[in-house]
């Protein structure tokens, strides 16, 4: 549940992005994304999803 956290929030800095033209508030949304991305990872390493049955 909390990988979709993750990734809803690095879906809105990247919409966010496609729309903002003044640069200080890109450069935040670009740290936010990589911060929220950097910690999609490492919930990713700690939590592995379970391989399904073939």
């Amino acid at each position: 549940m909390s990988d979709f956290i993750f990734q809803a929030n690095i879906a809105h800095y990247k919409k966010l992005l496609a729309t903002e033209t003044e640069a200080r508030k890109i450069a935040m949304i670009h740290k936010l994304l990589e911060e929220e991305e950097r910690k999609l990872t490492d919930w990713q390493a700690k939590n592995p999803r379970p391989k399904a049955a073939e």
